[in-house]
């Protein structure tokens, strides 16, 4: 195929891409911009395939043929409370490959005794370095994600400062290699300290900064690939790369807005670690209230609002929500959704599920168009979430999370909170709001728990 044609596939699918972002910046659209996303890195891998330079298919049929059927297995049985953790782990496979490029092209080079072009050894040094740490740093996170590794921060006496001084070795070796391309052991020993670095980087942040981990790790992956595209001039991988690369760094950036907390804080704070005076907690007792009258609560009232937080994922129980409010709009009730932008744990968590049970976008409202309805709200149901309604981040100067925009649930007349138990969430905080006088527990899992409330409002 001439190569002006490989290269307008290569235009489609980069237009495709942006299309496929644009898409995904908003819940109504977002499965449409999947779709052109699919469709361009199709378009993409097609003109990849077209190459002249291409001289054996063995290998990469034989990838072909992996990838799709791993790719089929993961999408059909991973369940969507489990898609952080695959997100992640597909995060280092990404990162894994750009680097293995990078030390193949490094290797080819090297042993053929062409030289390497300054510009060629910077992006294979970028590369390779992104991807490696980007590779054990995404595959922790899907630790921590899946509970395999502990969720609470791990950390250790001058962490930090060996964290900064390991890098700087790192960014030494990397140095080194542009200056001596030559000088093999640079190479490989900045990829080595590099892997070292993803796992450390990423160790001590606790599970509720998992969001953002999730998008920056994105965005070293995209960096990684885009580093590939220039090292192998190859301008789908520059595009994309790119793409990937500044949308997560952005995602990161807002992230951390929405927690009213700095990236280097997320990185080096060491959150989750919890002090003494957190761990007493706000004290007095919690409320319960049967089904019976938690079912009678919600029947009549006038405006209900649903808080998703990570409980709902694990307890899979976005459908029996949907359920639920199909049976409380039956009867006049005005129900709406409330969504915090870190509940879950990735961008856009409680988005994907409540979508997945087909709820209706415009039901689903954000942080500040929820909050000033809070007041005149009868009933707030909170599923499952614990941070992202704490009010201590609004009303205590002291607490770890002071600051951080929260749905403010405290304010409506009751709150309902469904829990499985009494602990606390990812960040190890008490929540004030569980004592509070206007908000009643419903201990439970809360797939089982809504469905008998489900049965209960059948029967008033």
């Amino acid at each position: 195929m001439p190569q002006y044609i490989i290269e307008l596939l290569y235009l489609l699918s980069g237009i495709l891409f942006i299309m496929g972002l644009r898409g995904m910046s908003h819940p109504a659209t977002a499965r449409q911009g999947m779709f052109y996303a699919e469709f361009g890195m199709l378009i993409a891998i097609i003109g990849t395939l077209c190459q002249h330079e291409i001289v054996k298919w063995v290998w990469i049929v034989s990838g072909l043929a992996i990838g799709s059927i791993l790719g089929l297995v993961m999408g059909l049985w991973v369940p969507m409370t489990a898609m952080p953790q695959r997100t992640a782990f597909s995060h280092a496979f990404g990162a894994a490959a750009a680097s293995l490029v990078g030390i193949s092209e490094y290797y080819r080079h090297h042993h053929s005794g062409i030289p390497l072009p300054p510009f060629i050894i910077g992006a294979l040094g970028f590369e390779v370095l992104l991807g490696s740490l980007t590779t054990t740093g995404s595959l922790i996170a899907c630790g921590k994600l899946q509970g395999i590794l502990p969720g609470k921060p791990l950390v250790f006496k001058g962490q930090n400062i060996f964290n900064m001084t390991l890098l700087a070795c790192t960014v030494g070796c990397f140095v080194c290699l542009f200056v001596h391309p030559g000088v093999t052991i640079f190479f490989y020993v900045m990829i080595a300290l590099a892997l070292l670095f993803g796992v450390l980087l990423v160790i001590p942040i606790g599970s509720a900064d998992m969001p953002v981990v999730m998008s920056l790790l994105n965005s070293y992956a995209g960096l990684a690939s885009a580093a590939t595209g220039f090292a192998l001039g190859n301008n789908v991988l520059i595009i994309a790369g790119t793409l990937d690369g500044f949308s997560g760094f952005i995602l990161s950036v807002l992230m951390c807005k929405a927690m009213n907390r700095s990236m280097a804080n997320v990185l080096f704070g060491a959150f989750g670690s919890v002090s003494e005076q957190a761990e007493a907690g706000p004290g007095g007792e919690m409320r319960e209230i049967g089904l019976e009258d938690a079912a009678t609560q919600l029947a009549y009232a006038r405006q209900v609002v649903f808080v998703p937080g990570y409980g709902m994922a694990t307890a899979q129980a976005q459908h029996v929500i949907r359920e639920l409010a199909d049976t409380l709009e039956e009867r006049g009730v005005t129900v709406k959704y409330a969504i915090h932008p870190v509940a879950g744990r990735m961008p856009g968590h409680m988005n994907v599920l409540l979508a997945e049970a087909n709820v209706p976008y415009s039901e689903l409202y954000e942080l500040d168009q929820i909050n000033p309805d809070f007041p005149s709200t009868d009933v707030a149901v909170v599923v499952g979430a614990n941070d992202v309604v704490n009010p201590d981040a609004r009303d205590n100067a002291s607490s770890p999370i002071a600051g951080m925009p929260i749905l403010e649930v405290d304010r409506a007349k009751l709150a309902i909170v469904l829990k499985r138990g009494k602990g606390r969430g990812f960040s190890g905080l008490e929540n004030p709001l569980f004592f509070k006088e206007n908000t009643a527990m419903l201990y439970g899992d809360a797939k089982q728990t809504l469905t008998n409330l489900v049965q209960e409002v059948h029967k008033l």
